[in-house]
């Protein structure tokens, strides 16, 4: 036992002494490097530290089991494990510098400048260098481990002898790793997104917030995450606003009356434009882009540095245009137009101005526009519609009580008190003189003449 003891207790003396080079040797560095201000010391403090750390202490006690003399069956074991350890130290010492690697370069090409297009190329393609740099140490480290033990080499090397069928199954099993994987190689290299691009995916606006392996985070503008395969980008289209550079175009449509001094509104659109810091001044236009029956329609084309600003910048210059429609142009607003046969005075022929034509009276205009309404069923929901029993007016039948609201009463006395076209005719809004046969004799008695007029 004593025989154990000894060399077990200086296997972990070793390993202390390990720890306490290593703590003095991170005090004077970490008293030293910060102050230079580099990235590179900064970078290196902050992720090596721990793997170094273990890197020593497992070295100190490989070369203290190298001296002490230990069982076989014991130092074998020993051996083994520290060999194991060593691996796997390495391996994330390895992956550690990687990161340095990335904090480096990506310190060179900020994404806070407003020109970041370089900048966005540089850090997609580290990060997902970095990310398969990982994979493969990480794959490598497993492997070494495993060929370590003598059992599992003896099944590689029969692995190998088999190595189609094997490989066949492996890919079968592996081909969505295998795919995702080689389409984030394709996008490190072709870039068809890059970080912090503005996309539209799905139908939703956001910016490119990570690229790995496997997925796409997009950070849509709500601060909600879209996630996404990666193969997506690569299969699928998608809207990138800045491929090339985040400068973009915004509008803003609006709806106005045919009356609206279109030069005036393009001047005023030009003044709001130059008082606003959110356009850059260079690309500004307005035009009638389309006429339909009641209203034209205004676009107001503008430019601006990036997608954010061009979304505020519409919204700013879209206020203060129906603001100053409202102040100094009211009568050009949207407005509705009818064009109906008759005027509202029922006594007072509808001019030509008024309708655009004068070919019948108001009384006749009236009854004939009464007569084709009630031939139509009255429709549900319509407050103050009735339509008399018999269907259609006849000639001479009462005009319903209630046509259109509150203006039936007035309607109706006027329509049956007014002459009809027999009595008379409308020729440039005055009434012509009676037909001899009509006119009364002086020995006509009412009776008669009233006779005469009768059916």
């Amino acid at each position: 036992m004593r025989d154990l003891l000894i060399p077990l207790a200086a296997l972990v003396g070793s390993l202390l002494a390990g720890l306490v080079v290593y703590a003095a040797s991170y005090s004077i560095l970490s008293r030293v490097l910060p102050h230079t201000g580099a990235v590179l010391e900064r970078s290196l403090l902050r992720n090596v530290r721990k793997p170094l750390r273990s890197i020593l202490a497992l070295s100190a006690v490989e070369i203290a089991a190298g001296v002490v003399t230990l069982p076989p069956d014991v130092g074998y074991g020993v051996s083994h494990g520290l060999g194991v350890l060593l691996i796997a130290a390495l391996c994330w010492l390895v992956v550690k510098l990687t990161y340095v690697v990335e904090d480096v370069v990506l310190s060179r090409h900020q994404l806070g400048v407003s020109d970041n297009l370089r900048s966005r190329r540089v850090h997609t393609q580290i990060q997902i260098f970095r990310r398969i740099s990982v994979v493969v140490v990480a794959v490598l480290g497993l492997a070494a481990v495993l060929m370590s033990f003598g059992r599992i080499r003896a099944i590689g090397a029969g692995l190998l002898a088999s190595a189609g069928i094997v490989g066949i199954i492996a890919g079968l099993a592996a081909r969505p790793v295998i795919t995702n994987l080689l389409a984030g190689i394709q996008i490190a290299i072709s870039q068809p997104i890059k970080i912090d691009d503005v996309v539209v995916v799905e139908g939703h606006w956001g910016r490119v917030e990570e690229i790995s392996l496997t997925y796409v985070v997009v950070r849509i503008w709500d601060l909600r995450r879209l996630v996404l395969p990666i193969v997506y980008f690569i299969e699928n289209p998608f809207e990138n606003w800045t491929r090339q550079g985040s400068k973009i175009l915004g509008f803003v449509h609006l709806q106005v009356d045919y009356s609206a001094p279109v030069e005036a509104i393009r001047q005023k659109f030009h003044e709001i434009l130059l008082s606003s810091p959110r356009w850059d001044g260079d690309v500004w236009t307005l035009q009638v882009t389309a006429a339909g029956t009641e209203t034209m329609e205004l676009r107001a084309l503008m430019s601006a540095k990036d997608s954010a600003t061009s979304w505020d910048l519409c919204c700013e210059v879209r206020e203060k245009l129906i603001a100053y429609l409202q102040e100094q142009m009211p009568s050009t607003l949207p407005k509705l137009r009818a064009d109906i046969g008759f005027s509202r005075e029922m006594g007072r022929p509808a001019s030509p101005d008024e309708t655009g034509h004068a070919s019948l009276s108001t009384t006749d205009a009236a009854k004939t526009t009464l007569a084709s309404l009630s031939d139509q069923p009255p429709t549900e929901g319509i407050p103050g519609w009735q339509v008399p029993p018999g269907g259609a007016m006849a000639q001479g039948a009462p005009v319903p009580q209630a046509v259109c609201g509150g203006q039936a009463a007035e309607l109706s006395q006027n329509l049956n008190d007014a002459p009809t076209s027999e009595d008379a005719s409308i020729s440039g809004g005055t009434r012509s003189a009676p037909r001899p046969e009509d006119a009364s004799t002086p020995e006509d008695t009412p009776s008669e003449h009233a006779r005469r007029r009768s059916p």
